[in-house]
């Protein structure tokens, strides 16, 4: 995702509701968020759907890192050795 620009990407809200169109095809041109605030404060990141997609997507890849990281710290980890043989035998099916 680009970098944001404050001088750019921060609206307050009711400069949002008056020019959606406008902001919504900077969002998607852009593909840097807007950052919409409201009586002066951070409300709401405003974000282009394949952007939001791709941070999901990396967010459960760190989740499953995670999840592995715990799992060879108590242990529960196959060696190289065992796991290629595995996906070998798997495969040989």
């Amino acid at each position: 995702m680009p970098r944001l620009r404050p001088t750019q990407d921060i609206r307050p809200i009711a400069d949002f509701r008056a020019n959606l169109a406008a902001v919504l095809e900077q969002v998607q041109s852009t593909k840097r968020p807007v950052i919409l605030t409201q009586h002066g404060r951070s409300a709401a990141v405003l974000v282009d759907a394949e952007a939001y997609e791709a941070m999901q997507d990396r967010l459960e890849l760190f989740e499953d890192v995670r999840t592995a990281e715990g799992q060879l710290a108590r242990g529960e980890g196959v060696s190289h050795t065992k796991a290629k043989a595995a996906i070998l035998a798997r495969l040989a099916r």
